[in-house]
């Protein structure tokens, strides 16, 4: 049964919670834009286009939004309970911090459950749409856009320069177009005027060009009878095909069996078919690049098990001695040889096995991301309630500073995890946890500080402490000042 108390507090959250988390969300959101504004600025983006693409990265933006915004406004919600004393009110009716954060501690418990189906079911999708977009653009052409004076060579095949554009931006002047021919030398299209038109489809640019010439030159390239060609025309007409401006669309399976694009159940079959797979093609492969280069194992037996170790036999009885000298150097170069194609054959075999290993560490990293992500919620709730409680500071200013400092704790711990995870200095588990394991002692450790009235916050706590220190000091240093002569 939800009390006058859980309905307090929870009216005191849901405020600063939704505002916090569009406000991270916008954030985030901006932090993508920037990286990536070389490569989207001038591509001339439809409206529905960037709409789709920001939905996108919303999308992708979510999970690492909510822990922020958890932390922030929860933070924002003891602090203010705190301020206006309406905390102190409660803990002297005998209620306990932990009764106080019951009802918050539910919801924590619900945006958990909500970010980890949003990171299984929402995210794999928005991951794949968000890069087969973000390819297409990324190798789409700038906007067509041709400006007086100035050399365009945008559209395949052609060279464009106008000499001047009326403010009617159709009606041209002096044009000079280049046609790469590939032959003797490119032919060449010269105008007083013309008017510039797109179709009505936009997939051509249409020239009309008034009194000019054009000049060719044809004939074999290996020779010199060739022919130049100059004709005069009144009217011409010159049509470019502007296909390769269009965005293309990629289609979505190209990027469908990445890491990123998988759900829990998905990552988890794909890990034990890399487990499986893995050891046994590197054993096989291993066994058969042996076995192909040295002949003498297709007719091996048990008897070896039986010789004597190699130490224990006389010199004068190796291998090397038993050779005559005219063939012993032909046969240990021969030796050489086999040894060293045996070992180029085993260094690739290798390299596979590495490369397997690390798209298993990706997967597995991928799949212990969802867990811990969602579960990062929990973590950073349990840092900011206590502490709103101890600091006692509603509103923006202290809250949001504090926020940020442990926030960063926690994505640079992240980070730090992943690397070391990806690069196979930890295994993925403790990589991917690293910031969990750290930071649940310390919100415990801040929740018992808080369930007893901790002075953490308190400047006065820390002046009067430092000052019976120097108090200290000073009585020590006093007796060794009278002893020194005058």
């Amino acid at each position: 049964m939800i009390k006058k108390l859980d309905k307090l507090v929870l009216k005191a959250f849901v405020g600063p919670f939704i505002a916090t988390f569009f406000i991270t969300l916008f954030v985030l959101v901006l932090q993508f834009f920037w990286k990536y504004i070389d490569d989207l600025v001038g591509k001339g983006l439809d409206l529905f286009t960037i709409i789709r693409l920001t939905g996108y990265v919303s999308a992708t933006a979510v999970p690492l939004a909510l822990p922020l915004a958890v932390l922030l406004s929860s933070i924002m919600t003891f602090g203010n309970l705190g301020e206006s004393f309406e905390s102190v009110a409660v803990k002297s009716a005998g209620i306990p911090l932990l009764r106080f954060m019951r009802p918050l501690l539910f919801v924590a418990l619900l945006i958990c459950g909500v970010a980890f189906m949003f990171a299984n079911y929402i995210i794999p999708v928005a991951n794949l749409k968000f890069n087969t977009m973000l390819y297409d653009i990324t190798i789409s052409k700038p906007a067509f856009d041709i400006k007086e004076g100035v050399f365009y060579d945008k559209i395949d095949g052609y060279v464009i320069k106008i000499g001047k554009k009326d403010k009617d931006n159709t009606t041209i002047h002096n044009v000079v177009i280049f046609e790469r021919s590939y032959a003797l030398q490119d032919k060449i299209i010269v105008a007083e005027s013309g008017k510039m038109n797109i179709s009505k489809d936009k997939k051509f640019l249409e020239f009309y060009l008034h009194n000019g010439w054009r000049y060719e030159e044809r004939g074999p390239s290996y020779g010199i009878n060739t022919d130049y060609i100059r004709l005069g025309f009144k009217d011409y007409k010159k049509v470019f095909d502007l296909s390769s401006f269009k965005l293309s669309k990629t289609p979505d399976s190209l990027y469908k069996d990445n890491y990123r694009m998988l759900n829990v159940k998905q990552l988890t079959r794909t890990v034990d078919s890399l487990k499986k797979s893995s050891v046994a093609d590197f054993k096989s492969k291993m066994k058969r690049e042996v076995y192909d280069n040295f002949e003498f194992t297709r007719i091996i037996d048990s008897g070896w098990a039986n010789l004597p170790p190699l130490a224990t036999v006389p010199t004068e009885q190796t291998y090397a001695k038993t050779l005559p000298d005219s063939a012993r150097k032909m046969v240990l170069n021969k030796s050489i040889d086999k040894i060293s194609t045996a070992k180029s054959a085993l260094d690739v075999v290798l390299e596979e096995a590495k490369a397997k290993q690390k798209e298993l560490r990706y997967h597995l990293i991928e799949w212990h991301r969802k867990f811990a992500l969602s579960l990062a919620c929990m973590v950073l709730f349990l840092i900011g309630a206590p502490l709103g409680s101890i600091i006692r500071k509603g509103g923006v200013g202290m809250p949001l500073v504090i926020a940020v400092i442990f926030f960063l704790i926690f994505h640079l711990l992240n980070m730090f995890g992943e690397k070391f995870a990806k690069t196979g200095v930890s295994s993925a588990f403790v990589g991917m946890w690293l910031s969990t394991m750290i930071l649940i002692p310390v919100g415990i450790f801040l929740t018992y500080k808080a369930m007893h009235d901790s002075q953490l916050f308190n400047k006065e706590f820390y002046y009067r402490t430092f000052r019976f220190v120097r108090i200290l000091i000073n009585k020590f240093r006093a007796p060794k000042e009278e002893v020194q002569p005058a």
